[in-house]
């Protein structure tokens, strides 16, 4: 009797800590926001730079407002969040694109953390891989959750978005010597600190099967977070194990982080972790992570590469793309018009080339999509994962010289493109060299070009256009078995292969 009233004792005081948190508090939320000729929401799919039908894809687009109360949150001497003020009142806006049938929702929620580098609001990950989300059945929800693109969203439009609000509850206080380099010693009247919150009630609204709001009707099975900031991965070191459903469960079942940033500051007095900080380094979350980043960033993020993990309460992947540029063609036509970015207060920018500089090699954004392809697989893998109990794929790492070094380099074959890394058929099948940096000021290190190889070349390693196309398709059928493409995007692949354009003379 007493070893079992022991062993009781031991049970019950193993509980899993997620018990322990309070389950995230859902906010309140108003809409869908009526659409009308003179009021609708900035980044309408009809009132982007190129459209998307969304109508003929099946999908409706949807603008909600969500208002709750939110900590702000600061560094404990221990490296743990703390509360430095409490329960601040906010309202911010999601906008929400799903499937019209709810027979056609995959029950996968891709939650974006948008991009906020333009000071108002657009989406790279819906950019990116939009057409897999409306193939798969996703619903796809975006937050605004920067002080600055609520301001720009109130400046776009004052009437429709009166109400939204990060109000800091701590207005007067001046920032000291010791914030980050960003802080500034003039009161605000915004606190980004709010943020943490808002993606966390977000995610738990979404999840909660409400009868009335977003995804009412919709059977939610799964909330990923994705984002190309550090923003998330922020949020994934620090607050995902904090937020919690009643059930114990975490609000978001895992993630897809573009590129592999550092982490942000907690609130606008703060400071960034240092790169050293061993935070920097995702461990022991307890669903998914998968981490892609493109060739271009590759060498900056090469201190943050950690071993891949199966082990319980620690799945992580880190996908290094061959190939593949910090930004291409697919990430900004899906910007809002010229006109509507105006509209914010901010410069306007063209998406067939967003940057005001010229690169000493003259070229236009990168339209082989291959961060698409990688991202779709990733997105396709994660579900399996968190679904299905498979784990992703691994895959070797682009190959680096003097890795950590001031002399690194990412090692090239002999035409040119990386070794290692994910593949897709146009680094495996080869007829170009790929280059991820473009040299030339501002963004140009961003940006990709390609060398055609001459018909010399090509008649070398191919000898007929037939015989290029076999392989390409070779490549293909071999990358999706291994779920390094999605079956979709492997038959685009192969209906849009031609022969390049210097295999004839």
């Amino acid at each position: 009797m007493r070893c079992l009233t022991l062993l009781l004792i031991v049970l019950c005081n193993a509980a899993p800590i997620a018990a322990q948190i309070p389950a995230v508090t859902l906010p309140s939320v108003t809409g869908p926001i009526p659409v009308t000729a003179g009021s609708y929401p900035l980044m309408a799919s009809n009132k982007l730079q190129v459209v998307v039908d969304l109508a003929k894809a099946g999908y409706a687009e949807e603008e909600f407002f969500v208002s709750g109360r939110a900590n702000v949150y600061d560094w404990a001497g221990d490296g743990s969040p703390a509360i430095k003020t409490p329960n601040a009142p906010y309202t911010t806006r999601i906008m929400l694109r799903r499937p019209i049938d709810p027979k056609r929702f995959s029950g996968n929620v891709i939650v974006e953390i948008g991009n906020v580098g333009r000071g108002y609001d657009f989406a790279f990950s819906w950019g990116v891989s939009h057409d897999y989300f409306m193939e798969n059945g996703d619903a796809w929800v975006a937050i605004t959750y920067s002080p600055e693109n609520v301001e720009a969203l109130k400046t776009f439009d004052p009437a429709r978005y009166a109400s939204l609000s990060m109000a800091n509850p701590t207005a007067n206080e001046r920032c000291s010597p010791g914030a980050g380099p960003n802080a500034t010693a003039t009161p605000a009247p915004q606190e980004e600190g709010l943020r943490w919150d808002v993606i966390s009630q977000v995610g738990a609204l979404l999840k909660a099967g409400r009868p009335s709001g977003p995804l009412a009707g919709f059977d939610v099975q799964r909330v990923y977070g994705t984002s190309h900031g550090g923003e998330l991965a922020t949020y994934i070191a620090v607050f995902h194990s904090r937020a919690r459903l009643a059930t114990g469960r975490p609000v978001y079942d895992g993630y897809i982080q573009h590129r592999h940033p550092g982490m942000t500051r907690l609130r606008r007095c703060g400071a960034a972790p240092a790169a050293t900080d061993p935070r920097q380094i995702l461990r022991n979350i307890d669903v998914p992570v998968i981490r892609v980043v493109s060739q271009t960033d590759v060498l900056l993020t090469y201190a943050r590469r950690r071993d891949d993990s199966d082990a319980p309460g620690d799945g992580y992947r880190l996908y290094e793309v061959a190939g593949a540029p910090h930004a291409d063609a697919s990430f900004y036509p899906y910007m809002p018009t010229v006109a509507d970015q105006k509209k914010t207060g901010f410069d306007a920018f063209l998406h067939s080339w967003p940057f005001p500089d010229q690169c000493e090699e003259e070229t236009a954004l990168l339209r082989v999509p291959i961060m698409t392809y990688a991202l779709d697989a990733a997105y396709a893998n994660l579900t399996r994962w968190v679904r299905d109990g498979v784990p992703a794929p691994r895959a070797a790492r682009v190959a680096v010289e003097g890795g950590g070094t001031p002399l690194a380099k990412v090692m090239l074959d002999q035409h040119g493109n990386a070794v290692g890394g994910v593949r897709t058929p146009h680094l495996d099948v080869p007829s170009a060299t790929h280059f991820t940096s473009t040299k030339g000021p501002g963004l140009c290190g961003n940006l990709a070009h390609m060398k055609a190889f001459d018909w010399a070349t090509l008649n070398a390693l191919y000898g007929t256009p037939a015989s290029y196309a076999v392989q390409v398709s070779g490549a293909v059928d071999r990358l999706v078995r291994e779920r390094w493409l999605t079956e979709s995007d492997g038959r685009k692949i192969k209906a849009g292969t031609v022969v390049p354009a210097n295999a004839s003379r």
